[in-house]
């Protein structure tokens, strides 16, 4: 048995809702097929947009989207995107897969895909192979109100008004990528564009700094002692690869039970990443004004047989489903940090929420944890403590239960919780401290097999169902957990 002690009078840090940002860039059919199907499509679209994904990520509250990339974004040049379609530019996606981009999604179509979902835009400028004047010009170009010549060209595009742009990155994957830079390089490089990222009006961008590639704490080190005082955030990038090794990261959908901890094993590696990035931004940062921003995360496996390996296209199965929900935990739990998070990809694209198949769409096991958890959005994270039997396997072991919990703007106490064995329930007995424990429900995501995945023969092999499996005894919640699980309950206190 699990003991679980809530202190549901406690409150901690806000969770950010932008802690459920996702990911798009121009990679595989993430944006085309995915996403832009085009107005003369069959397939039912508002202004090239196809109406079933807009519907899908609507339900889902998302707060922030990321664009242009990822990779994609240091060679993107935003001119090329603008302007009547039948003269744009195309250019060849260079990192991903060698195709043809024919630029018909651009800034405009970009920015009105966010408000048609009512998402606030993240767009990632080029530092890579872009120019200081390139990047100034396209913050001119979305936010001036005013007589100049972006401005102008803007309206001559037919925006009249300026956009309402938060977040922008200075740069992706410098370290690699975008431009296989040192730490000491980028921070004078990061420096000057930034200065170069202007507050419009009453406009006011929330600038982000490319962070380190996983363990990378020189760069950390460097960044923040060389540049802290200019950002607002700083990126981090893990991806959850179960075998560990880049050239055969496995199958997505074809594993036995070793693979599946080693997965959750990797996974829950993130905590000891952002406690110990935390660690060396609190010595600049003590008052951790400067956000942790990770910006790139989820698995990454072998492409689906038969499809191009540039595309990153996988399937996602309740394995997929406990990676976020272990993940999403983590950065609930250091939300005082941590205040921004961007799924790797929305659709089609690595660990995505929905995949499309012609005029096909499915939800995937991520997409309902997504779901499930988006009642943690803006709520206060309470105190957890948390007592976890061991899950082992092959003489390594790893905590069997991942939690978060909050209370909400009703006084609504929300419990998330991961049951990580892939063949044991477990029961789990929760004090929750600081009020009375009233009308309890809740939702489970559970399969029949760690292989389970939806396909578009079989859409709902995985889904939500209530959950009550649980009682009150003796003023304690005694909850059921299924193996392989996750569960929200909500609870008034």
């Amino acid at each position: 048995m699990a003991k679980l002690t809530i202190n549901a009078d406690i409150r901690l840090s806000t969770i950010d809702r932008n802690i459920y940002g996702h990911f798009s860039e121009h990679l595989g059919r993430c944006i085309y097929e995915g996403i832009h199907v085009g107005k003369d499509s069959p397939i039912a679209n508002t202004e090239g947009l196809r109406n079933d994904v807009l519907e899908a990520l609507k339900q889902l509250e998302i707060p922030v989207l990321r664009w242009p990339g990822g990779c994609f974004a240091d060679e993107y040049h935003w001119k090329d995107g603008v302007g009547p379609k039948e003269k744009r530019k195309r250019m060849i996606n260079t990192h991903w897969g060698g195709v043809v981009e024919n630029n018909h999604f651009g800034t405009h179509e970009f920015l009105r895909l966010c408000e048609l979902i009512g998402t606030e835009p993240y767009i990632s400028g080029n530092v890579g192979s872009g120019t200081v004047a390139e990047m100034s010009e396209w913050v001119e170009y979305m936010t001036f109100d005013g007589e100049s010549p972006m401005a102008n060209w803007r309206r001559e595009n037919g925006r009249e008004q300026p956009w309402k742009i938060t977040y922008f990155g200075v740069g992706n994957e410098n370290w690699g990528c975008g431009g296989n830079m040192r730490p000491e390089y980028y921070a004078d490089l990061y420096r000057q564009y930034a200065c170069y990222v202007r507050n419009y009006g009453d406009n006011r961008i929330f600038k982000i700094a490319c962070g380190p590639n996983v363990d990378d704490y020189n760069w950390t080190e460097v960044l923040m002692s060389q540049a802290a005082r200019f950002m607002d955030g700083l990126s981090l990038h893990y991806y959850t690869v179960p075998t560990g090794v880049w050239s055969d990261k496995g199958s997505a959908t074809e594993f036995d039970e070793k693979l599946w901890f080693e997965t959750l094993k990797k996974t829950l590696f993130m905590e000891e990443l952002i406690e110990r990035h935390d660690t060396i931004m609190t010595r600049y940062d003590p008052d951790k004004r400067v956000a942790l921003i990770v910006d790139e995360w989820g698995t990454w496996y072998n492409v689906e047989p038969g499809t191009n390996p540039g595309f990153l296209y996988q399937q996602n199965t309740m394995r997929d489903a406990l990676v976020a929900g272990i993940n999403l935990n983590i950065f609930h739990n250091h939300s005082d940090r941590v205040r921004m998070a961007n799924i790797a990809q929305v659709v089609n694209v690595l660990q995505s929420v929905i995949l499309t198949e012609g005029a096909s769409m499915i939800l995937t096991p991520t997409y309902h944890v997504f779901d499930m958890y988006k009642v943690h959005q803006g709520a206060s994270l309470v105190a957890a403590d948390v007592e976890s039997p061991s899950y082992e396997m092959d003489g390594q072991s790893i905590d069997q239960l991942s939690v978060s919990a909050s209370v909400d703007v009703n006084n609504r106490l929300h419990i998330s919780l991961c049951n990580l064995h892939h063949a044991e329930a477990l029961e789990v007995a929760c004090t929750i401290r600081g009020g009375k424990v009233s009308n309890v429900a809740g939702q489970v995501l559970t399969s029949d097999t760690i292989q389970s995945h939806n396909n578009f023969g079989e859409p709902e092999n995985v889904k939500t169902s209530v959950f009550n499996n649980f009682r009150i005894e003796n003023d304690q919640l005694i909850i059921k957990l299924p193996a392989k699980s996750v569960v929200t309950l909500g609870v008034n206190v």
